[in-house]
């Protein structure tokens, strides 16, 4: 059960046309967007080759504003949840964990691409470009094709 929804939530990471990130303010409410999923393989396949030795640890990345409040509600409490979904199926898997902010600039070149510049016109290392990277300790997702709830912890 566990191996299949390991395999569930990787294919949701990769198939999921949006991915949902939550932060907290500093009020302790939750904040929810949509971000750009990194992980799509049909959006993003230049992107395939970054994430191809992260099948164990889920790794996920955003390219974001530096100057975003999500950024700010980082700074202020890493943790955060990030959701992939398949709507049409009732399948959706939730990641939790902390987030950090990464200076990678090797990073925001990887993951550079065309248009990004009507957002930073700086280039990939635009001061108001930052990469936010999460390494997941737990999912939890519902299959619902098989009408059963799943959860696991990743380290």
């Amino acid at each position: 059960m566990e191996e299949e929804a390991k395999r569930l939530s990787l294919e949701l990471m990769e198939i999921s046309k949006a991915t949902y990130l939550t932060t907290i303010d500093p009020k302790g409410f939750p904040h929810t967007r949509a971000m750009t999923n990194l992980r799509n393989k049909d959006q993003k396949p230049h992107l395939i080759s970054l994430f191809r030795d992260h099948q164990e640890d889920y790794l996920i990345i955003f390219s974001t504003s530096t100057s975003s409040i999500k950024v700010k509600h980082v700074k202020d409490n890493p943790k955060v949840s990030v959701y992939y979904s398949y709507p049409e199926k009732w399948q959706g898997v939730m990641f939790g964990g902390k987030i950090e902010i990464v200076p990678d600039v090797e990073l925001k070149r990887a993951i550079w691409e065309d248009g990004m510049e009507r957002y930073y016109p700086g280039g990939y290392d635009d001061p108001d470009h930052t990469i936010l990277r999460l390494y997941p300790r737990m999912a939890k997702g519902w299959d619902g094709q098989k009408f059963t709830t799943f959860a696991f912890k990743i380290r």
